[in-house]
Order: structure tokens, then C-alpha cells, then sequence
């Protein structure tokens, strides 16, 4: 699918998010690319964390700009706790506010529970659910200081309803609901709302490796009959990252079709 197509969908109420920060983790590309491209429309400063490829953070950073606003890139390896701490301090450092925080860095490691690993298995918590922890530890004081914030974590309809060979994914973005749900009861006297945002079967580079079968049975399995795009979830993301939101937390919407209906 096209880049423009993908994004079609994005909700991108001009200048609503103008002079608030936002850090997006993982967004180098599929739906964190996505998410970035689409609170930068809005007015957002955009912080592109990556971990991996910087070139691709670059990217998008540069699509941002030619689109008249402002990104950067900002590398952390989120399942490292002092990193995240090192990266707190250099955004508020420089911008002294973050306003919005979407943890959307991911990966899988996918194998059927009698073959899974013991670093298969940590690996993917560590960076899935450890990393929002580590980032939503380190940032939460400033939200606090603010009285005001929007985090927004992205889960998934596997940590819903769980899915065979997926017992690592499928435990960190169920976490990811609990950590939210924690959070959200924790944050929300101070004006802070914490939501999660559960995907489903979305078209990234992730789902176009699979193949044409599995495609089709995932398709299958989806009342509305067709695929997501990156632009559907950055959709809810803004809308949870603005101000129409304020009066949401604790929430975990999922955006699939009606998948896990």
C-alpha cells in the first residue's frame, strides 16, 4: 500500500496539538511512522525515537519538515531504563515540557509455546511493556509537574484475546492494558489521561512478509472485511492526544475492524 494511502484515514485537525511537544517511540516506520507523521499535521513538536535505524527516523523527520512541521530524531533503546532516563532529562532539557507520549516501540518474536525461547520471551517483554514502563517512570514526574498530559500506549487485539504462537506478544500487550489502567488511576488527579489504543490486523511491512494465505485467513476473520491502515490508528492517537480527550483515561480502544467484537 502507498504511503498516502496508508494515511488516509488520519485525523489531522490543523494547529489543535501547535506548540505541544511529543516524543513517539518506535517511529521509524509502520504505525509509529504513522502516529508521528499525522500529531505533526496537527502542530505537534514531533520527537522521532528510534533504536535501530536512525536513517529511517530521518525519514520521517524530513517528511515531517516538507510538510511545514517540526520533528527531530532521538535515538533510546526503551528496554533500557537508563537510557530512558538519559532521554527524559534531554527532552525536558531542551524544550522544558513534553506534552504528549505515545509508546508505540514493538517487536515479535513469534513461536509456539512448547519451541519459545527464554530470550525470545524477555526479549519481547523487555522492549514491549518494560519499555512503556521505563519510559512513563521516567517522564511522569514532569506530566505531574504540569498537571496535565496525555500518554498513550498502543497494545493490541492479541493482548486482548491473546493468539496462538504469539504467548510472549500477546503477555506484553495485555500487560501494556494493566500498566494503563494502573497508571491512568494513578495520573488522573493531576489532569493527566492515560489510554490504551489495541490494533488489529493493520498493513505494515510486518503483515506484508506474510504470506498470501495467511493474509487471506486474517481477512477472514474480520467483519468489516479488509485491512487496516497506519492511518486509522494515528486517527485515535490524535484525537486521544487533543484536547477533545480530556475527559477519557483508563480506557483501551480497540481499532480492528471488529476483530475481537
Amino acid at each position: 500500500m502507498e504511503k498516502e494511502e496508508s494515511e488516509k484515514n488520519a485525523y489531522t485537525a490543523e494547529g489543535e496539538l501547535a506548540g505541544k511537544v511529543a516524543l513517539v517511540t518506535g517511529a521509524g516506520r509502520g504505525i509509529g511512522r504513522s502516529i508521528a507523521l499525522t500529531l505533526a499535521k496537527m502542530g505537534a513538536v514531533v520527537l522521532v525515537n528510534y533504536n535501530g535505524s536512525r536513517e529511517r527516523a530521518l525519514e520521517v523527520v524530513e517528511e515531517i519538515e516538507k510538510a511545514g512541521g517540526q520533528g527531530e530524531t532521538i535515538g533510546c533503546d526503551v528496554s533500557d531504563y537508563e537510557a530512558c532516563g538519559r532521554m527524559a532529562e534531554e527532552i525536558i532539557h531542551k524544550y522544558a515540557r513534553l506534552d504528549i507520549l505515545v509508546n508505540n516501540a514493538g517487536i515479535t518474536k513469534d513461536n509456539l509455546i512448547l519451541r519459545m525461547t527464554e530470550a525470545e520471551y524477555d526479549k519481547v517483554l523487555d522492549t514491549n511493556l518494560k519499555g512503556a514502563f521505563n519510559t512513563i517512570r521516567h517522564l511522569s514526574r514532569y506530566f505531574l509537574k504540569q498537571r496535565s498530559g496525555k500518554i498513550i500506549n498502543i497494545s493490541s487485539v492479541s493482548g486482548v484475546a491473546g493468539n496462538a504462537g504469539q504467548a510472549n506478544y500477546s503477555a506484553s500487550k495485555a500487560g501494556l492494558i494493566g500498566l494503563t489502567k494502573s497508571v491512568a488511576r494513578e495520573l488522573a488527579g493531576r489532569g493527566v489521561c492515560v489510554n490504551a489504543v489495541a490494533p488489529g490486523f493493520i498493513d505494515t511491512e510486518m503483515t506484508n512478509a506474510l504470506s498470501g494465505k495467511v493474509r487471506e485467513n486474517a481477512i477472514a476473520s474480520i467483519p468489516m472485511g479488509r485491512i487496516g491502515s497506519g492511518g486509522d490508528v494515528a486517527g485515535l492517537v490524535a484525537f486521544l492526544a487533543g484536547n477533545r480527550s480530556d475527559y477519557i483515561t483508563g480506557q483501551v480502544i480497540c481499532v480492528d475492524g471488529g476483530m475481537a467484537m
